[in-house]
């Protein structure tokens, strides 16, 4: 079929007014009603059927069909509530398997905006839409109606299509008015015609006064939109639902008018998740969502990191007034989710976003995904209102955080997988935009980064909408020299796993500090440790007693202005730069290791960051357990927060609570509940011959109540890794992430130990795997070895500890010498190490890695106690 060939469209008046349809055609008429666009489609419909031609209807809307089943014509359901990414998938599948040639016809585009709530959303469907009918040589016909869309969303329409014709019914005949006509010209092509569709072939040009007064007359009487004409959808809603709030006048904001605006609102800001929902309409009234609206860039929702913002600060708010009171007010922006789409279909990335989201195309498409989308540019309308963002911020430090619309939601927490980026915000208006579309630019690519792709997929989220939106948020803090940071910042966690000592009540939740930015709490940093603290009993140390000098934070994340970056410094040279009292509050001397120093005649003042001052404020301590209380009150579910607190003085602090979600909790084979199993005792492992148990670990392990038996050990020799060659130690990683694929595929339960931290970035304290390398392990030990410098560490609250929990994965750590705790390395001696077997061109020395599967093990945990216990005993039935 030649391109640009003319076909008939049914109305031969039609095809002389535009010089003929032509192949590769995409027709768009403005209609008053679809009954108007009815009457036209099916002659079309009827045309190109009796020319022989493949016929095809998209169905998606509530009205009535346009099309009714014939032979002929083939008719596809879509529902466009699936998600506009879906829906356009789903699209261009139908497209790609019909193939050259193809003609179609389609519901009322309007109805789009039903679905996804702005005029935004439906003109970048069309905008993707259309160069692939043309590149296929396709003839489509749509319709929009008229005065319900923004002059930019018909404007993006009529930059797309080829053809877009306004159409004015009047009794039995009609009128036809060409707007635009791409690549054909007449003197008469732009006029309004009169066109019988009794009499197809009838169509003459309105030219005399009397006709066209008419014309006019009849397109002024239906042109009645007002002042809203200009807005899109999206702000012609919030328009009216600010006027249905000031009516309610809704101080309570209970009421059944009230609950049901807060519906609507939610359905279009938040989304329709039933547990959030229902948070929101118990904790929102309608003027808390339409401030949300007023600190919006774009449309769209604003994912599930803002949403968790903007509720727990209600909630507690609401809930605990006195507190509030030490509370920052957060003073946020959202960009909304439409906006990250709108990016990609500007930048003519939707295509190879299509071939991304196939199961071929997810992994292989995603690299070049990611650099188009770095490489890509904002356009106009929103820089303008990135602009207008940053002139509210001025030169305050602010975060570009990742809020996608599956993060942080009940069941899935993204934890540490997609970008949040720091700028510093200084210099030019022209610097800190740059800066600013940078840092969005790297949050967007991250959507392509593979973790998050294989989190996604392991989870089975891979088809689900997954846009993203953005939180930018005030860097919470103070400026001390050119080095600005929070005076603490930290995780909480309202029910703690990890039960360090006996005395601790796990309901009273837990946190993990640092000094300065809250980088460092939420990532397994190389060399450092933050202050643990039970909220019941903060001064308890989770280092069992031992030197706590070796369990502290030796180096501080903050914003270097001057630089502006996000930089570290070591404490040495931060605590100069605070006032004393502070300095005070967050590090502490080591006397013993001056000590040392003075005896080997190198005296100096050493001082290690554990927070000494801030765990001694009761006060503080107490908000914050009142905090995650209320929250897990409220959500019904445990829950992971991030905060920082700044002094004004030693006594007066603020808390801002940066992000809320609910603590996963996992839900895989294997798991029994609390208390299901017998207790773990000493008294009750003592009668188990020592030569039957490979270990017994009190204290340091987390995770879930386990009774399973254990069909493979793999094992890393201490010793020997430690003796390999620093560039040699990735490989032994690699080679365990293939014995993690290996047992994942088979389904087996696997239990691995390896010397130090697993999941480090760093070789020389551990095993530098990621968790893609680890995920299919049920239980993971990370093995002291003092001779090495291997030091376990849980990391409990960390992205990596986030990992573990959704998993189900148990963490125990196993110590040298310290009792009631018990390992026994030789439990093993006489079975086989099939290592090579599993992987026969393995190119690591022999007893590197070893593996092993016995029989008769089993595995029991106590998470009440914090013990576990793995040998050859009895089950529990």
């Amino acid at each position: 079929m030649a391109a640009f060939e003319r076909i008939h469209s049914g109305l031969a008046g039609l095809d002389r007014i535009l010089d003929g349809i032509r192949i590769g055609d995409n027709v768009v008429w403005q209609v008053g009603s679809v009954e108007d666009y009815r009457v036209v489609a099916r002659i079309f419909a009827d045309q190109a059927i009796r020319d022989g031609r493949f016929l095809v209807y998209i169905r998606f809307a509530p009205h009535d069909a346009i099309l009714e089943e014939r032979e002929g014509l083939v008719i596809h359901r879509l529902d466009p509530f699936l998600g506009f990414e879906r829906f356009t998938g789903e699209v261009h599948r139908i497209v790609e398997e019909a193939g050259v040639g193809a003609f179609y016809v389609f519901d009322c585009l309007s109805e789009l905006q039903t679905a996804w709530a702005a005029d935004l959303m439906m003109g970048n469907f069309f905008t993707v839409t259309c160069p692939y009918l043309f590149e296929l040589d396709t003839v489509a016909w749509f319709c929009v109606l008229r005065h319900r869309h923004s002059h930019d969303a018909i404007a993006r329409i009529r930059e797309t299509t080829q053809l877009l014709l306004d159409l004015y019914p009047d009794g039995d005949i009609c009128y036809v008015h060409p707007i635009k006509v791409w690549n054909r010209y007449s003197p008469t092509m732009f006029f309004p015609h009169r066109l019988d569709p009794a009499n197809p072939g009838d169509a003459q040009p309105v030219t005399d006064g009397v006709s066209v007064s008419r014309f006019y007359q009849l397109a002024g009487a239906r042109d009645d939109a007002g002042a809203e004409r200009d807005l899109d959808s999206w702000e012609r809603f919030f328009i009216e639902a600010r006027k249905a709030a000031t009516a309610l006048d809704d101080g309570a904001g209970k009421t059944v008018a009230s609950r049901d605006l807060v519906l609507s609102m939610a359905e279009r800001l938040i989304g329709s998740e039933g547990r959030f929902t229902g948070l929101v309409l118990e904790n929102c009234a309608p003027r808390d969502l339409l401030e949300v609206k007023d600190r919006m860039i774009g449309s769209g929702k604003i994912g599930g990191k803002a949403a968790g913002l903007i509720l727990s600060r209600k909630i507690v708010k609401s809930s605990l007034p006195a507190l509030a009171t030490r509370m920052e007010p957060h003073d946020s922006f959202f960009v909304g989710s439409d906006v990250f789409y709108t990016y990609l279909v500007h930048n003519r990335l939707w295509k190879l976003r299509i071939l991304q989201r196939t199961g071929d195309g997810y992994f292989r498409d995603a690299p070049a995904l990611r650099e188009g989308i770095l490489a890509g540019a904002f356009p106009d309308r929103i820089r303008e209102q990135f602009l207008r963002t940053l002139e509210y911020f001025g030169q305050s430090p602010i975060i570009v955080r990742s809020s996608s619309l599956l993060e942080d939601s009940f069941g899935h927490a993204f934890a540490g997988k997609y970008e949040s980026v720091f700028c510093a915000n200084t210099g030019s208006p022209e610097d800190r935009l740059g800066a600013f579309e940078d840092a969005m630019r790297s949050v967007y690519a991250s959507t392509m980064d593979p973790s998050a792709l294989a989190y996604r997929r392991q989870r089975g989220l891979q088809d689900k909408d997954e846009q993203m939106a953005i939180l930018v948020q005030r860097v919470s803090g103070s400026l001390y020299g050119d080095f600005f940071m929070p005076a603490v910042a930290g995780v909480g966690h309202s029910f703690n796993a990890w039960r360090w000592h006996p005395d601790i009540d796990p309901e009273a939740g837990m946190v993990r500090l640092v000094i300065g930015l809250g980088t460092r709490a939420v990532d397994r940093t190389d060399s450092d440790y933050p202050r643990l603290v039970s909220l019941d009993r903060p001064s308890l140390d989770p280092s069992g007693g031992s030197d706590h000098s070796q369990y502290c934070q030796r180096s501080v994340d903050g914003l270097d202005l001057s630089a502006r970056r996000l930089s570290t410094r070591s404490l040495d040279e931060v605590l100069p730069l605070l006032p004393p009292w502070l300095a005070e509050l967050v590090a502490e001397r080591d006397l013993e290791t001056e000590r040392r120093l003075a005896e080997a005649g190198r005296p100096r003042r050493v001082d290690i960051g554990t927070c000494p001052g801030v765990v001694e404020q009761a006060s503080l301590m107490g908000d914050l357990r009142s905090v995650m209380r209320r929250l897990q009150e409220a959500y019904g579910n445990p829950v992971d927060v991030e905060f920082t607190v700044n002094w004004s003085s030693r006594e007066e602090y603020m808390i801002n609570l940066l992000q809320c979600r609910p603590l996963q909790t996992p839900t895989v084979p294997g798991i029994i509940a609390p208390g299901s199993a017998a207790r773990l005792d000493p008294e009750a492992i003592s009668s188990i011959p020592r030569v039957d148990i490979y270990f017994a670990l009190w204290r340091n392990t987390m995770g879930p109540q386990l009774e399973c038996p254990i069909d493979a050990i793999v094992v890393v020799d201490s010793e020997a890794y430690c003796a390999l060659p620093y560039r040699d130690k990735p490989t032994v990683a690699r080679t365990v992430g293939l014995l993690n694929a290996l047992y994942g595929e088979e389904g087996k339960t696997a239990i691995l130990l390896s010397p130090g931290r697993i999941g480090t970035s760093s070789p020389e304290l551990g095993l530098p795997v990621s968790f893609a390398e680890i995920d299919n392990f049920r239980i993971l030990c990370e093995v002291a070895y003092t001779k090495g410098g291997y030091r376990p560490e849980l990391s409990f609250g960390s992205h990596f500890f986030q990992d573990l929990v959704e998993s189900g994965i148990f963490y125990a750590a196993v110590p040298e010498d310290d009792p009631p705790s018990l390992f026994n390395p030789s439990f093993l001696g006489r079975e086989l190490d099939l290592m090579k077997e599993k992987i026969p061109d393995g190119s690591l020395p022999p007893g590197l890695v070893r593996v092993y599967e016995p029989e008769g093990i089993v595995f029991r945990s106590d998470i009440r106690r914090g013990a576990c216990l793995c040998g050859r005993f009895a089950r529990e039935d």
